[in-house]
């Protein structure tokens, strides 16, 4: 059976296909190497701990947040939080597919957003919306925006009425463009940007794990790959450890070199060209 359902299998009255379903073992999978800036890992555990006292926080009468938004550059660890958040909470990641989200005509895409969030407050999960600003782009006076402005109407009206056991997770590497009401919809907020001399090393330790190595090779591969995002040094990690295994050795820095000079990171690239 295939490790990720269409989520058309679970609300099929509605006809919804324009999600990928993963499970909270799945999740679990895909979140085995994630490294959490500290102030991050701060936000989270919160969070989570705050879903825990949920009768505590009635009493007071102080609402539970259930609204997260992660904004920074691209590979850098936003989908995977979210992924995290859904293994922590033990319920299903809803990946949503803005391509099917998005309809030549917007009344039709205001429509797939309004099935999606009344799925995810009928249905336990963890609601998961990459690029968000596609669809929560600021509003304005041009014709064009105006049309799309109905589709933020739409998205705002979703947000409120956002109740029960799901979480909506929302991530963008455009956070200006967000439209003013919806950022204030938002009752967590993530800023995430490149890795630190620090969460890089420990990331590379788990990247490389225990696979056969030479010698202060996880030192050098991290002075190597200063400024690059988690997703170009997952890849070119990945890329040196099948050259080791076809040469039948261990993990050489050669193989880490030869790696990155084959995958040729776009941030490295704008950089030869400035």
């Amino acid at each position: 059976m295939s490790k990720m359902n269409n989520v058309n299998r679970l609300p099929r009255a509605k006809g919804i296909d324009m999600a990928m379903v993963y499970s909270p073992k799945e999740c679990a999978r895909k979140v085995k190497r994630i490294v959490l800036h500290p102030h991050n890992r701060q936000i989270i555990e919160e969070f989570l701990t705050i879903l825990g006292m949920k009768e505590k926080f009635a009493a007071h009468d102080v609402p539970i947040p259930n609204k997260v938004v992660m904004f920074g550059p691209p590979g850098t660890g936003k989908t995977l939080t979210a992924f995290y958040m859904a293994q922590r909470l033990n319920l299903p990641l809803i990946l949503v597919r803005l391509d099917a989200i998005i309809h030549s005509h917007l009344g039709e895409t205001g429509s797939n957003v309004r099935k999606i969030f009344d799925y995810a407050k009928s249905t336990p999960c963890v609601l998961f919306l990459d690029e968000f600003d596609a669809i929560a782009r600021t509003r304005d006076n041009n014709d064009e925006v105006k049309e799309m402005a109905r589709v933020v109407n739409t998205l705002l009206q979703c947000l409120d009425e956002f109740e029960g056991e799901s979480i909506f997770v929302a991530a963008t590497n455009l956070e200006d463009q967000l439209d003013d009401a919806i950022w204030r919809r938002f009752d967590t907020k993530m800023t995430y940007d490149m890795p630190d001399d620090n969460v890089r090393d420990e990331y590379i330790r788990l990247l490389i794990g225990d696979f056969g190595q030479e010698e202060q090779i996880a030192q050098k591969t991290a002075e190597l790959l200063q400024g690059l995002s988690f997703a170009d040094m997952e890849q070119i990690v990945l890329k040196a450890k099948r050259k080791a295994i076809i040469d039948d050795s261990d993990l050489t820095y050669p193989h880490i070199m030869n790696s990155f000079a084959e995958y040729r990171p776009k941030m490295l690239l704008a950089e030869s060209k400035s």
